[in-house]
């Protein structure tokens, strides 16, 4: 039989992939015919590599869920076995492809071992397999995420204060000033796990103007890739590359979608700020804009142009030189 050269082989023989659907509680796991039920913890996790090894597993597709599968995928990455951790959009509609409609842990854990059918045989298999869990970073985007929770619980106190009566803005404002002193308390935090382990990427985005704090975190929590890959790569990574929609002869317009959408919120963000007073992304911004741009797509283009300046900076190890990014037109 003609093989893709990509297909894992064992004994002449294709090697197995699987599937594995998680929740809060338990893991549904399914390759060749077999299916299996455990525990989400330590005890199940073992249970599935043992079973996974004796089986000789070639890829391993687990859906994102939230955390929830943070556990089983370092567990199998310690076992020195391949995981591709997929969107859940993604694999929902690879089952709706492949016409099942119906949603359960086992028929879920079926369709995902069949995805893994499917990567382990492209021809960019490695695109798709989830690089080893950097501890550190975890416990960064971690502390992210708390600081997240804590912002959103404020916005909500503040939200309830404009309509409250006089009894209850009392109470609004205790929750206020504790959620304050949280705040204050998990930004030192985040602050000091930068400095202890992210100083010097940290130094370079923080020379940048426009990017603050924020979206440094998050760029270093959430986006290990950056300086890595290609700039259009990570600008597509980000949602930030215009997809294309032609058919035939009609020729559709671009648009924006997917992609890691916190990070993509940060960026945006620093792309205003930066359009005022970055001097290179102002007069990019500018230049669209006389171009006759929408002022959404050229403040769309400033997050790729900036995007791409970050990754460009930390690829090369180099901190903000305004003269290296304007274009020679744009001199003054």
């Amino acid at each position: 039989m003609n093989m893709h050269p990509q297909v894992r082989v064992a004994n002449g023989e294709q090697r197995p992939n699987a599937g594995v659907d998680v929740s809060k509680q338990h893991l549904d796991a399914c390759w060749c015919e077999h299916e299996l039920r455990v525990g989400n913890d330590a005890a199940g996790w073992s249970e599935l590599i043992a079973k996974f090894k004796a089986s000789q597993i070639d890829l391993i597709v687990i859906e994102a869920t939230g955390g929830y599968e943070r556990g089983l995928v370092c567990a199998l990455q310690e076992a020195q076995l391949s995981v591709a951790r997929v969107n859940p959009r993604q694999a929902r509609d690879f089952a709706k492809s492949m016409g099942t409609l119906a949603k359960t842990d086992r028929v879920d854990a079926r369709c995902l071992r069949d995805l893994a059918d499917v990567l382990a045989r492209h021809r960019e298999r490695h695109k798709y397999i989830t690089p080893l869990a950097d501890s550190r970073r975890e416990e960064l985007a971690v502390l992210i995420t708390r600081r997240r929770q804590l912002v959103e619980m404020r916005v909500a106190e503040i939200n309830r204060l404009d309509q409250a009566v006089k009894r209850t803005k009392r109470s609004i404002t205790r929750v206020l000033r504790v959620l304050d002193k949280q705040l204050e308390e998990i930004d030192r935090e985040i602050q000091r796990h930068i400095d202890d382990h992210f100083e010097p990427q940290s130094k370079l985005l923080d020379s940048v103007k426009g990017v603050g704090p924020v979206t440094t975190m998050t760029l270093m929590a959430a986006l290990p890739e950056l300086g890595r890959l290609d700039r259009r790569a990570i600008a597509k990574m980000i949602g930030v590359a215009p997809l294309s929609r032609d058919s035939g002869p009609r020729k559709g317009q671009r648009h924006i979608w997917g992609g890691r959408g916190d990070v993509r919120a940060v960026v945006y963000m620093a792309a205003l700020s930066a359009a005022k007073h970055n001097r290179v992304i102002r007069e990019h911004y500018e230049r669209l804009l006389a171009a006759g741009k929408p002022k959404k797509v050229a403040l769309v283009a400033c997050m790729r142009k900036l995007l791409t300046i970050l990754n460009a900076m930390l690829r090369d190890g180099a901190a903000w030189d305004e003269s290296k990014h304007r274009q020679p037109h744009a001199n003054a």
